[in-house]
């Protein structure tokens, strides 16, 4: 068979080993930096080893497995990013146990939805998530054990999670005779994580040993010998993932529980953070912050979950002195993190504006949103993929829904590939905003916002509009001690953008934009608010 020449394909060079099994595979990474720094808590100072890690693993590994774990029952983490979340993670890994991780940010409802998905016999939970959630966890009649980070103390019925790390055994496991679980790394599932939800409710999505390793085996995106500071929570796959490709590479990881601009800023100047893993708000917050303090260290920044405006990219350079270079990525829960990429090898060949290459082992196509047909270059479609990334398929829902007959996933993300092979996004399909037959993507129209200097944030959603189908409509949120009115960001943007885009449904100010973990605006709120009349979330 010939290769389609209108698709893209990565290479083919990306090796994973025989076992595949994630929990044996990441053990062997990280003991080779056995006495490396894997992380270090930005905020509090605490550091853990990669050492300390493989044998808290193990130990954790070996009492899951005294209490009763087997191949392919689930266990659910339900924490804030903190020391013992990579063990939490591992150990099951090594038993064979299908890890979920769930929003710390979930409410009742929320929460309800991501565990009958799931349906979990075991939960492991921090203390913080305990109490806010004890009450609804207790309803699950599927949750057999639960196993709280630290001491249980008084709380019945729950197992310490130190305890159980202890227990695995008192002195020092030797590697060479630990073994984890046989799986069929390419069938078995490892993490049940949840799409971004970002038109309706989130739904289950599996990833296989064989895709978490293949994420692992591909080439590094940052320099592991560079401390690296990220943010995003744990839970999600940008920070699950890009995380874990990050410790088998032997990355000194910096992170941060929460963000707040001044902690961040401060945490890069203390621990000299040379690269820097980032939504486009955080970015934005920062190069809009006025803080004096020594960002000299930082040479690259990766950005990704939603597009990055080029004028964003810039004020970056502006802000940080020495920065080499500002990449995008592309990819989602359903392609185990990223799909398209640059490393940190290619500062010389990275095209602004652009996602990156396809991964090695991953097979893309842009096609006609109507006709389905694949599209040459510079020519803006549906982005579909295949290849070793790509998840089983999403849990209680047939792969049809979401292959083609190619086996190509269907991203539903609007974009193009220019000759070089070099990859742009444009939208999501389902949020374009149809005016007058012009496609509008929102994600344009946010980037100009937040140009101005009075401008915090923003989110642009499409509004019946009876003569031309659909208007953008603005929400924004004023940047504290500045004045901006309606006119005046209509105007500005009249200046800057075509007129398809012009803000004729007009600006409304809020104190804050919805968003999920990843930074993704959530449309279906806006929406909402913009048919209720109201001005504030």
């Amino acid at each position: 068979m010939l290769k389609n020449p209108n698709y893209v394909y990565g290479s083919r060079d990306i090796t994973v080993p025989l076992h595949l099994n994630f929990g044996q595979f990441i053990l062997d990474r990280m003991w080779m930096h056995k006495d490396r720094i894997a992380q270090t808590n930005g905020a509090t100072g605490e550091t853990m080893t990669y050492g300390e890690i493989v044998q808290q693993s193990m130990r954790f590994a070996i009492s899951l497995s005294r209490l009763g774990v087997r191949k392919g029952e689930r266990i659910a983490i339900l924490s804030e990013n903190r020391q013992e979340f990579w063990t939490a993670v591992i150990g099951p890994a090594c038993v064979g146990a299908i890890v979920t991780t769930i929003s710390t940010n979930y409410v009742k409802g929320e929460l309800k939805h991501a565990m009958n998905i799931s349906k979990p016999k075991y939960v492991i939970i921090s203390p913080k998530m305990h109490e806010r959630h004890v009450r609804t966890l207790k309803s699950f009649g599927f949750i057999e054990k639960t196993i709280i980070f630290g001491d249980a103390g008084s709380k019945s019925g729950l197992y310490s999670f130190d305890e159980l790390v202890l227990a695995g055994g008192g002195s020092e496991i030797e590697i060479e005779k630990f073994t984890a679980v046989n799986v069929n790394g390419q069938n078995d599932v490892l993490f049940m994580v949840y799409s971004s939800g970002t038109t309706g409710l989130p739904k289950g999505v599996l990833l296989t040993h064989y895709n978490v390793i293949a994420a692992c085996c591909l080439p590094v995106t940052f320099d592991p010998k560079q401390p690296t500071l990220s943010v995003g929570p744990w839970y999600h796959v940008m920070g699950l993932v890009g995380s874990i490709t990050g410790m088998a590479s032997g990355r000194i990881g910096v992170y941060l529980d929460k963000f707040d601009v001044e902690l961040y800023l401060k945490t890069i100047e203390r621990y000299k953070v040379v690269q820097l893993t980032v939504v486009p708000p955080i970015l934005v917050a920062v190069c809009k912050s006025t803080s004096t303090l020594d960002l000299g260290s930082v040479r690259l920044i990766y950005s990704g979950a939603a597009p990055l405006h080029k004028d964003t990219a810039k004020a970056a350079f502006e802000k940080f002195p020495n920065l080499r270079g500002v990449f995008q990525g592309y990819g989602s829960s359903e392609t185990t993190l990223g799909i398209t990429r640059y490393t940190y090898t290619q500062l010389d060949i990275a095209k602004p504006g652009s996602v990156g290459l396809a991964a090695p082992g991953c097979v893309l196509k842009i096609v006609d949103i109507k006709t389905r047909q694949p599209l040459g270059p510079n020519q803006t479609g549906e982005i579909c993929a295949k290849g070793a990334l790509l998840m089983k398929g999403y849990i209680g829902r047939a792969r049809s829904e979401d292959f083609d007959d190619e086996d190509f996933y269907r991203t539903g993300d609007v974009g193009y590939y220019d000759e070089d092979g070099h990859f742009y996004i444009c939208d999501r399909i389902k949020e374009l905003i149809k005016y007058k037959g012009y496609q509008v993507p929102p994600a344009e129209l946010e980037a100009v916002l937040l140009q101005h200097e009075a401008v915090k944030d923003a989110g642009v959603v499409g509004i019946e509009d009876r003569a031309a189908g659909e208007v953008p409509l603005a929400f924004v949120v004023r940047q504290p001690g500045k004045e901006v009115t309606e006119q005046d960001l209509k105007d500005f943007v009249a200046r800057t953008l075509s007129n398809p885009k012009h803000l004729r449904g007009g600006v409304r100010f809020v104190t804050e934009i919805p968003k999920n973990p990843s930074g993704k605006i959530l449309r279906q709120e806006l929406r909402k608010l913009a048919k209720s009349r109201k001005s504030k979330l």
